[in-house]
């Protein structure tokens, strides 16, 4: 690497683009963020350029769905999966800066109204919510239940109450026949549909939960 580039990393670095410090334990998400997932303001994403630890840093999207990088500048991701984010900061840095550089970029931390969706679906992952959005239609986020190993029976959907984590279950294909009403979640949901059989999430756990029962989630 030559000393000019170098030199040019070190001013731009001083000149505002500092790293994200990396968030308390507690914040992280449960479960793997989609890679169909779409960047969002608040976001807290995780650049690493091979070989290049001067532009290898944990950013932070801003309000405007931004970040800046050295050599390249504000950055525009909102809307963008890690992938497509990049393959274009690839092409702004190869050829100037790098000859084919290899990049990766990873969603560390989701932003608020985001629901995750565990356990026996097809695609576990943290997605957003775009507006109102009913338990079917967040299970649908992740591709659906597993069909081989899913209990549609016994759905539980985790959210905090008065500080507290607490769980209310759901049977799955009561909703889907129009049986029972087809709850509303909200942001900071955890939505966990059931394994059958002995890989069951509740079996595993010693849980006797009835359908819509509250429990504490410990």
């Amino acid at each position: 690497m030559s000393r000019t580039f170098l030199i040019a990393v070190a001013v731009l670095a001083l000149s505002g683009a500092t790293a994200v410090p990396a968030p308390a334990a507690e914040a992280s998400n449960p479960a793997a963020v989609s890679n169909q997932y779409r960047i969002g303001a608040e976001d807290i994403l995780d650049i690493t350029v091979f070989q290049v630890p001067e532009l290898t840093r944990t950013v932070e999207v801003d309000a405007n769905g931004e970040f800046i990088l050295p050599l390249v500048g504000r950055v525009h991701a909102e809307d963008m999966t890690a992938d497509q984010l990049s393959d274009l900061l690839k092409q702004k840095l190869d050829g100037r800066y790098l000859k084919d550089p290899l990049i990766t970029v990873v969603v560390k931390q989701v932003a608020k109204n985001r629901v995750t969706v565990d356990g026996a679906v097809v695609k576990p992952g943290v997605y957003p919510l775009t507006g109102p959005t009913s338990l079917l239609q967040a299970i649908a986020l992740a591709n659906g239940a597993d069909s081989r190993t899913a209990n549609v029976h016994r759905v539980v959907v985790f959210r905090k109450v008065d500080g507290q984590r607490k769980g209310e279950t759901y049977d799955l294909a009561k909703i889907r026949d129009g049986k029972a009403p087809d709850p509303q979640v909200q942001p900071d949901d955890i939505v966990v549909v059931d394994a059958s059989g002995t890989k069951s999430f509740f079996t595993n756990f010693g849980s006797s939960l009835t359908t819509l029962a509250l429990l504490r989630f410990w």
